[in-house]
């Protein structure tokens, strides 16, 4: 392994795959302080309000020096932090400087795998045409963000797995790069806690059987991975041992659209959770059509006052990318997975199914023959769903589509948004749905 700066005269030949993990150092906050000139070398923190439920985003390094961390909640930033500078972002800023950094590794290579917002693979694996040192590739990338006024560090490795570890190992401004044929040298004694796919509970099951380096993870009983990880563990002993061989995919597929909000005032009474539902799902709803995608699942996901979360989840008859499809289905969610007196934190809606080869279960049954049944089990949607019809609602949401993208997305909204809009806590997010091209 190597680290920080190299001299030309040094680097070692490269053979085989080489892929870089691109991160951008503390985006937003990054951002901001460039915004800001008179935040530069101050703490500052994108996130929510601390009064509301709020969660931080992003925190710059100074910052971090306090123990600021992404996804703290922000009362508890403050406490650590009292003197940061809090912004809620600038989300279209954000999204514009990304933009910019993406074109700068499509100008390296085509072999792109945009992740998050701040974060992206790309594949620069030497060939015939590309006969430039992955390191040479990686140094000018660094050098030409820095010019747009942000920074990043970057991870070299054979693979995605070598790759993501090692953008994390120097920040800001890092360089680390894992030779091929060095793999497991770097891996082993790195805790198991490193690797993605490794959670608080598979750590604490691992560390009852003395396990607590990746080296001795990849050296495990398989009856130990499969009791943990199932069909996957193999996948995870092999990426323990640097021999992940998952390709840098341009072309993603998307598997998810989601939208969340928190709460600043917990949500009491159905008719609260069902506004923050309906705006969630036309949300949902706009980013699938925008994309030209139509999903088979409806999720629904509520974290309560005590901060437990529940989910679940319903299958649609026919590929939509309606809200006016889902949100009859999500409001008998909200019936399963709350009852009055019951206090809501969170609201998430997600859509899921969009590959084309998944079969579809058709229905058997009448629906009408089960109306008076359902009304029961779903007092509350029951009465709900004749407000509008899906058909109806497709032509009012392809209308709206038509004045957001010429006047943009606040140029229309309904009543129910505004009754959100107040309370919320103003958290930012990193959520790919709302950024990757």
């Amino acid at each position: 392994m190597e680290s920080s700066l190299f001299d030309k005269q040094q680097y070692q030949p490269w053979n085989g795959s080489a892929v870089l993990l691109v991160d951008l150092d503390a985006f937003f906050a990054s951002v901001e302080q460039l915004d800001h000139p008179a935040w530069r070398g101050k703490p500052v923190i994108v996130g929510g309000d601390p009064d509301k439920h709020g969660v931080v985003s992003t925190a710059s390094y100074e910052a971090r020096s306090f123990g600021v961390r992404s996804a703290m909640p922000a009362s508890i930033a403050r406490q650590l932090c009292p003197d940061a500078i809090w912004t809620h972002g600038h989300f279209d800023r954000y999204k514009a400087m990304s933009h910019a950094v993406m074109n700068i590794l499509l100008d390296e290579s085509p072999l792109l795998q945009q992740v998050s917002i701040d974060e992206a693979f790309l594949d620069v694996s030497p060939s015939a045409i590309n006969t430039e040192h992955p390191v040479s590739i990686a140094r000018r990338i660094q050098s030409r963000v820095a010019k747009l006024g942000v920074t990043c560090s970057i991870g070299i490795g054979t693979s995605k797995t070598i790759a993501k570890i090692a953008s994390d190992i120097d920040k800001p401004r890092g360089l680390t790069v894992v030779f091929p044929g060095r793999e497991r040298d770097f891996l082993s004694p790195l805790p198991v806690r490193t690797m993605s796919g490794v959670g608080a509970k598979a750590e604490e099951t691992l560390r009852k059987r003395g396990i607590e380096t990746l080296g001795q993870m990849a050296a495990a009983p398989e009856s130990l991975l499969v009791s943990i990880w199932g069909k996957n563990a193999d996948m995870m002993r092999r990426r323990c041992l640097g021999l992940d061989d998952t390709p840098v995919a341009a072309d993603d597929e998307v598997k998810s659209v989601s939208s969340e909000i928190t709460a600043a005032q917990d949500l009491r009474s159905f008719d609260s959770i069902a506004a923050v539902v309906d705006t969630m799902a036309s949300k949902v709803a706009r980013r699938m059509r925008k994309k030209g995608l139509m999903g088979r699942t409806v999720a629904l996901r509520l974290r309560y006052s005590d901060r437990s979360t529940r989910s679940v989840q319903r299958r649609l008859l026919q590929p939509e990318d309606n809200e006016y499809a889902f949100i009859p289905l999500l409001h008998e969610m909200i019936d399963e997975l709350w009852k009055p007196g019951m206090a809501v934190r969170l609201v998430g809606v997600a859509v899921t199914g969009f590959r084309e080869d998944e079969s579809l279960q058709e229905s058997l049954f009448d629906s009408k023959l089960f109306a008076a049944e359902d009304a029961q089990r779903h007092p509350h949607a029951h009465a709900r769903r004749q407000s509008i019809d899906a058909e109806n609602g497709r032509k009012l949401s392809r209308a709206t589509d038509i004045v957001k993208d010429r006047f943009g997305e606040s140029a229309v909204f309904y009543g129910r948004e505004l009754q959100v809009r107040d309370n919320t806590t103003g958290s930012a997010a990193k959520n790919p749905a709302d950024y990757l091209k």
